[in-house]
């Protein structure tokens, strides 16, 4: 069956609205885009509405080469008013994302993208993850407690992937958790020995029912244009054997309250 993620919805977008009125003022969120295509404009409307449902000011400012996105991120870290700063792709070719993403102050990477914040999970400390990978975690534990079983993890990116499996390995979590990649040799033995699946991997519809067991619950984090249709990575068939997230409506729909927290996050953080 489709696995119903209402519930979790509902009760983070109240705990968001009551932090947001708390605050002495509104947080704001500003966006950093480069030579934005269609799809990017259409994702920064859709946060610019999220935000505003919130009470969250919400700025969009476009660095079109590498040398603006070197002057303008430090800035944005600077200005006392900003609270969040997110990064969209692509990026300029003459840049990282890993030298863009080092130029956010860790305070205001709400995305979880600094190689601070990419260092505190692995101590156990994470004050902002990747907020795919939180996205994840908070459904997995919505729906079972993941001490001890066996999760594997389809990708190693480092916005999902990787934080996504150190995030499960912190104490206090204890799955037990094996990463799996183009690499790995007989990924379906893995998947139907696991007690849960995440994947995302970016191929649509790549893995159907006979690789997973009965009752798994599969979490899928695909998203992929086929056609006119958005699908994931897993086959929707799968939701006939296991308990499988839909697309769209599933990951996605956590991932963007995830970074809305992140942000007030961020602006609770900096009263302190």
């Amino acid at each position: 069956m489709f696995i119903n993620i209402e519930p979790l919805y509902s009760s983070m977008v109240e705990n968001i609205k009551e932090r947001v009125s708390k605050l002495s003022k509104p947080p704001k969120l500003v966006a950093v885009t480069c030579q934005p295509d269609s799809s990017t404009l259409a994702y920064l409307r859709s946060q610019e509405k999220q935000a505003k449902r919130f009470g969250i000011d919400f700025a969009v400012y476009e660095a079109p080469k590498a040398m603006d996105l070197k002057i303008l991120l430090p800035k944005l870290s600077a200005d006392g008013s900003v609270n969040g700063i997110f990064l969209t792709h692509p990026l300029p070719s003459d840049i990282s994302e890993y030298e863009a993403v080092s130029l956010i102050s860790p305070d205001k990477d709400i995305e979880g993208r600094h190689p601070i914040n990419l260092g505190n999970i692995l101590y156990d400390k994470p004050v902002f993850p990747p907020c795919t990978a939180e996205a994840v975690l908070r459904i997995i534990n919505y729906l079972t407690n993941p001490s001890g079983k066996k999760i594997a993890v389809i990708g190693r990116s480092v916005t999902v992937g990787k934080p996504l499996a150190m995030l499960l390995l912190q104490k206090g979590v204890d799955a037990t958790v094996t990463v799996c990649h183009s690499r790995t040799k007989d990924i379906a033995e893995i998947t139907k020995n696991s007690d849960i699946v995440v994947v995302a991997i970016g191929k649509a519809k790549m893995f159907g029912k006979d690789y997973f067991k009965p009752g798994t619950i599969v979490i899928d984090v695909g998203i992929n244009v086929e056609g006119d249709e958005i699908v994931g990575d897993v086959d929707p068939s799968v939701s006939e054997i296991c308990e499988l997230t839909p697309v769209p409506g599933g990951v996605g729909r956590i991932t963007t309250l995830v970074l809305m927290e992140h942000t007030v996050k961020a602006a609770e953080m900096s009263l302190k």
